[in-house]
């Protein structure tokens, strides 16, 4: 079994204005595409051919080619579809119970979840998850990790489920926003697919 690059479930300039059509089309057929290429050749003559992409990423002791293009394939895989032209107002129902409960406010888990993808080092991610550690204080939490990590891989300094995930490499907004990485990250909240999030978040409970 190999992995295949998934279609987006918008057109490239859909996001627009927040995200452009061309850092998309390149973000996509680029960028995704070739973690997707090089993620089914450094599986072809391992043992982790035939298992999801879940499974493969959270195995302890992968080559760095898998963890770095798995990584890179599952976190776009997740990016997309989390974004939506269709502006949500924001989370309801359970989801927004859950961020009120773990953050004090909505706008306060902004805040949280903003400084954590604008003070990421270099390139990477920031996540929020449902937490898999029974020890944590809340029921959700927000990370960030470098490169291609993500909090479903060992020793990341995260441990939950991702349900939410934005870009932070240069490459998803040097072109329209170049050094300007907290205006981009306002823009992602413009674009977030709540309704999506909340599935992902009740599929969790």
């Amino acid at each position: 079994m190999s992995f295949k690059l998934p279609n987006l479930p918008y057109s490239y300039d859909a996001l627009e204005p927040h995200i452009d059509a061309k850092t998309m089309e390149i973000h996509h057929s680029k960028h995704h595409a070739g973690y997707t290429n090089k993620l089914n050749a450094a599986i072809e003559n391992s043992e982790e051919k035939g298992k999801t992409i879940n499974e493969i990423i959270s195995t302890n002791n992968i080559s760095s080619a898998i963890r770095n293009n798995g990584g890179g394939y599952y976190n776009h895989c997740l990016f997309w579809e989390i974004m939506s032209p269709n502006e949500n107002t924001g989370p309801d129902g359970s989801l927004a119970k859950a961020i009120n409960n773990s953050f004090g406010s909505f706008e306060k888990f902004k805040t949280a979840f903003s400084t954590a993808a604008a003070t990421q080092f270099g390139s990477g991610w920031a996540w929020l998850c449902v937490c898999n550690d029974k020890s944590c204080s809340t029921e959700l939490c927000i990370c960030a990790t470098a490169n291609q990590d993500n909090p479903l891989m060992k020793n990341v300094g995260c441990n939950g489920t991702p349900i939410l995930c934005l870009d932070v490499w240069e490459h998803a907004y040097y072109l329209n926003y170049q050094n300007r990485r907290p205006d981009y990250i306002e823009a992602f909240f413009k674009v977030i697919n709540w309704n999506k999030v909340s599935e992902k978040y009740n599929s969790l409970k």
